[in-house]
């Protein structure tokens, strides 16, 4: 295991500012790290949430009064929430929207934070600064009408490599980490959204390999697979590894670049041998660093459980939690934050 590469954070974290964060991370796990991201603080703590708002107040856009609004049901059957979904407009030309992410302002004011608190040695000098990325999926199926998703995925994605360019345009190409968040495309291939299109599984791979290509060589890039959790906990609850597995190897064929790194989660109660299983027909692409999320909040016990296990189907892997830690209890902080770096010191 090389130092400081043992362990990944998805993203986010209950804390109050990205200087609280930085700060945070550096003291209790930088050792650990390769890179580090800025907490998603403020009104990304909600992940893809106030994209619902900038879709809401933009011009182009409206509520679709012909649909129901969409229930967001968690894997035990309880609503989290109903959303009204929205569609263009009338008369508009997709092709001439323009949607602000807020992504690109949100990443370059946290680098200017990050670098200064670099420079202070309050940051380990190796440290790549990570900018987390929804796909054009993640907003679409949850805020947008099934009549308007494809299209909406075409302009949202625009945006989003308008986003991407204005990051790698200031931050220079040695210290940044881009995440692409995979959360609606692992829910569409377990049949969670029943209006999924038939091509489905082309039309997930062909967009996350064009977003990994958007993003230039020597810029750090991985992807980020996820069942969501919105209550802390997931969506839907996986029979085993075997679609995250079978998404890994279809985004590597997608990618004609390199892939730094890959995430999958692992739920709390998987220390069985078949949930495992599938990995042995992951096809590592060659410098990809999998991690696999399988430490959980006051579990140390059941961390060196799921690690034994894993160890039987794959080599050489580093640990993260299934998630962000967005929406946990922020008291829990100091837990997860402890429980990390007692299985990074024993990796």
């Amino acid at each position: 295991m090389t130092a400081g590469d043992q362990l990944h954070l998805i993203g986010s974290i209950p804390l109050d500012s990205s200087e609280q964060v930085f700060r945070r991370l550096a003291e209790e796990l930088g050792p650990f790290l390769k890179r580090m991201p800025d907490g998603e603080t403020g009104k990304r703590s909600r992940w893809v949430y106030f994209q619902r708002q900038m879709l809401l107040d933009h011009p182009a856009m409206e509520i679709d009064p012909t649909v129901p609004p969409y229930k967001f049901v968690q894997w035990d059957g309880k609503v989290v929430r109903e959303v009204e979904q929205v569609r263009f407009k009338p008369g508009v030309d997709p092709t001439t929207v323009v949607f602000e992410t807020g992504y690109d302002k949100a990443a370059l004011a946290s680098w200017e934070v990050f670098k200064r608190l670099r420079v202070a040695g309050a940051i380990p000098k190796h440290m790549r600064f990570q900018v987390c990325l929804p796909t054009p999926q993640a907003s679409g199926y949850l805020y947008v009408s099934g009549p308007a998703r494809e299209t909406y995925f075409g302009v949202y994605e625009r945006a989003l490599k308008t986003a991407l360019a204005n990051i790698v345009k200031a931050i220079p190409a040695v210290d940044l980490s881009i995440q692409w968040d995979v959360c609606q495309e692992v829910l569409a291939f377990e049949n969670y959204f029943k209006d999924r299109p038939a091509h489905y599984k082309t039309q997930i791979f062909e967009m996350l390999g064009r977003l990994g290509d958007a993003v230039p060589i020597g810029v750090e890039m991985g992807y980020h697979l996820c069942y969501g959790s919105p209550r802390d906990e997931h969506l839907v609850q996986p029979k085993d590894a075997a679609i995250l597995v079978e998404m890994m190897n279809g985004i590597a064929a997608a990618t004609k670049r390199r892939i730094d790194f890959l995430h999958i989660p692992v739920p709390k109660g998987r220390s069985d041998e078949p949930y495992y299983a599938p990995l042995k027909a992951w096809e590592r692409p060659a410098g990809t660093k999998l991690y696999l999320g399988l430490l959980h909040y006051d579990d140390d016990a059941g961390d060196k459980a799921r690690i034994a296990v894993a160890r039987r189907f794959v080599d050489d892997f580093g640990l993260s939690a299934e998630c962000g830690w967005g929406r946990t209890e922020p008291g829990r902080l100091p837990g997860l934050l402890k429980g990390h770096r007692l299985a990074a010191e024993v990796l």
